[in-house]
Formats: C-alpha cells, sequence, structure tokens
C-alpha cells in the first residue's frame, strides 16, 4: 500500500503545482481536499459496507486529534506548494521528507528511545538536507526560502501524521483500516468547510478559480484521496517506521517527474545530497 501511495503522492503534487497560479497556494491547497472527499467517502462507503462488526466511539480525543491533524495537513501543503514554486519540484519533495526527521526527534521528547544507528541516520540526513537545499549564489534569497518552507511542510507533516494516526486508535482500534478512512473523511470534511470558508471571505477570486478548474481538479482530487487512502491503510496494518521508510521511494520518483514534465535538472551534488537524505531518513525510521 506504501509503494502504491508514493507514486499517487507524487502525481497529485504535480497536479497541484499547475493549479498554483490562478487559485494560489492556498486555492490549490483546497482542491487536494474540496475535489478529494467525495471519492474519500466512496472508499470509506466500500470499507464500511465491508466491516459489518465495526464499533466507533467519538470521543474528545477523537474530535481533537483529527482537528489537529487537519489543521496541520493544510498548513504542510501549502508549504510544499510553495516550496516547490521557489526550490524546486523535485528539492521540494525530499525536503519533505524532514517530516520522518522531525518525527523521531518529537518521538524523543516525548519519550521514545533510539538506537545509535537511527541517531546516525538523523545526522546523515540533517547533511543532505543541508546540501540539498544549499542555494546557488544567484538563487540566494529564493532558495533559502524554498529550504524553510520545505523544512516547515515536513514538521507540518509530522504533526499531521501523528494526529491521524491517534484519531484512528481512538475510533475504534479493533477495526484500524476502517478507523483510518473514517478519518480521512472528516478531516478531509473540516479541511474543505474551513479552508473553503477563509478563502470566500479573504480570496473569493482563488476560491472562484477553483470551482471553474473543476474538471482539471478533480484529477489531483483523486489521486490525493488514493494516496490518503493508501498511507493512512498501511500505517493501520504495520509500524509507522517500515512504512515510511518503503515511503522513501517518492523521491526519486519526483526527480524522474520533475525532469520530465517540469524541465528541472538537479546538479550532481543535489543528487548527491538526495541520496544521503534517503538513506538518512531510511536509517532514521527503520531504527
Amino acid at each position: 500500500m506504501t509503494a502504491a501511495a508514493a507514486p499517487l503522492q507524487v502525481a497529485r503534487n504535480a497536479l497541484q503545482r499547475g493549479l498554483v497560479g490562478d487559485a494560489g497556494p492556498w486555492g490549490a491547497t483546497l482542491v487536494r481536499f474540496l475535489f478529494g472527499l467525495p471519492f474519500s467517502i466512496a472508499m470509506f462507503a466500500v470499507v464500511a459496507a465491508l466491516t459489518p462488526g465495526a464499533d466507533p466511539h467519538l470521543s474528545t480525543r477523537f474530535a481533537l486529534a483529527v482537528g489537529v491533524g487537519a489543521v496541520a495537513q493544510m498548513t504542510a501543503t501549502a508549504f510544499l506548494l510553495l516550496a516547490m514554486g521557489r526550490a524546486g519540484f523535485a528539492v521540494a519533495t525530499v525536503m519533505q521528507q524532514s517530516s520522518l526527521i522531525l518525527g523521531a526527534v518529537l518521538g524523543v521528547a516525548l519519550g521514545d528511545v533510539l538506537p545509535p544507528h537511527a541517531w546516525a541516520g538523523m545526522g546523515l540526513a540533517t547533511v543532505g538536507l543541508v546540501a540539498l537545499s544549499w542555494p546557488r549564489r544567484e538563487d540566494v534569497h529564493g532558495g533559502l526560502r524554498g529550504a524553510l518552507l520545505g523544512l516547515a511542510s515536513g514538521a507540518a507533516f509530522a504533526v499531521a501524521l501523528n494526529g491521524y494516526r491517534q484519531a484512528g486508535l481512538a475510533l475504534d482500534p479493533s477495526h484500524p483500516i476502517y478507523s483510518a478512512l473514517a478519518g480521512v473523511v472528516v478531516a478531509q470534511t473540516f479541511q474543505s468547510l474551513l479552508l473553503g470558508g477563509i478563502l470566500a471571505v479573504a480570496r473569493p477570486r482563488a476560491l472562484r478559480a477553483v470551482l471553474t478548474s473543476w474538471k482539471s481538479s478533480l484529477g489531483a482530487g483523486f489521486f490525493g484521496s488514493a494516496a490518503s487512502a493508501c498511507w493512512f491503510g498501511a500505517l493501520a496494518l504495520a509500524p509507522a517506521g517500515p512504512v515510511r521508510a518503503v515511503g522513501v521511494i517518492e523521491a526519486p520518483i519526483a526527480a524522474a517527474v520533475g525532469r520530465r514534465l517540469f524541465r528541472e535538472r538537479l546538479s550532481a551534488r543535489q543528487w548527491i545530497a538526495g541520496a544521503m537524505t534517503t538513506i538518512g531518513v531510511a536509517l532514521t525510521v527503520l531504527g
């Protein structure tokens, strides 16, 4: 499921990037949730029909976890789109992998214990991220800003991942896939209403751009919904470490897409730094 989620997520990011110009980053972010919601509801309906013994328990813990995860995911998506414009599609996607490192640091702060090879992985990935995001002399401002936006996206995605996992555990731990998809539906409904309402008041032009581009937006919505279903389904079936370790295949896929669609070329330094980051992330998560 994780192997399927990676290319689906890259496809969603590529389609969303094309919408930033007209709708802006927040409008393009709304596309992921608003036009993905019907597909998520359909997938949840199928899972619910196949899970007659599900016994969901609505609670304050579930509502809080979904709310925190939803807000963090919206923020992370917008930061990722901005980072793509500043640092390039493939670089921004690799920078997003910092969510794994930041998630590990957060876990240590909460009492987790990491073995030595996990710390080595964090150090290697950190060096790789710094080398990867180091801007060229003529692009100092844009490159640095893109790097910071990518790191901010990773931090927010780390929070969202933990929020959604806790929501699934709170709803019905005996039926993890049912709980995961239910959480996706609730989160996307909340995100669509919140972000859509904000844009209607603050950026009505962006909201109109989103609604008028519904044909192209359906593609981004479908791929985003399918990617989320695969990610959370995988997390419901296996620990986050192995799942996210497999998920690093997103980086080379993004590099290939960026070169093919957006004519982006990575330097030798960026290829080496990206490889260091990917290896470091895998070591960290497997630890």
